[in-house]
């Protein structure tokens, strides 16, 4: 997909939302559609081409906008980083992440899965659920690891008791 189809689709699903489309809120939008992965707000600033002439608190407060209209979800880190993606159809509001140890990136997972209850005290009530299965992706795992050595190999004797 060209970067002309994203514009055009986050361009369409602002004005489903009937608000304001505005310059800010489409190449927000169509950087997130984008992009295969969560983003942080300063990877989203990096991505707008320098032509957007978007500063950095407008891409903050878009990202929080497209939050609360829906269009996008934030997901938080275990760096204390929020990241961002866009609220694609087949997601629903609770759905898994997956989020590779080492470089933390963050992929959605497929919806559908149930959700354990889980029981809060008397007198709250739970509002949202978040799932993140941790791990490693196939590069990693498929990495040749040193065979480890022998005391010998190391020059290290064996003491006789």
């Amino acid at each position: 997909m060209a970067i002309s189809d994203y514009i055009d689709r986050a361009e369409g699903l602002l004005r489903g939302v009937a608000t304001r489309v505005t310059r800010g809120r489409i190449a927000v939008l169509a950087t997130l559609l984008e992009s295969k992965r969560a983003l942080s707000h300063h990877e989203v600033e990096g991505k707008l081409d320098r032509l957007n002439n978007i500063d950095r608190v407008t891409v903050y407060r878009v990202l929080e906008w497209l939050t609360k209209h829906g269009l996008a979800h934030r997901l938080s880190g275990d760096d204390r980083i929020w990241r961002f993606t866009a609220a694609r159809e087949h997601h629903q509001d609770n759905h898994p992440h997956f989020t590779r140890l080492g470089c933390g990136e963050t992929i959605c997972l497929a919806s559908g899965v149930d959700f354990p209850r889980v029981a809060v005290p008397l007198g709250y009530k739970g509002a949202h659920v978040e799932v993140t299965v941790k791990g490693h992706c196939p590069s990693r795992l498929n990495r040749k690891r040193p065979a480890r050595r022998t005391a010998r190999e190391n020059g290290v004797r064996r003491a006789h008791v």
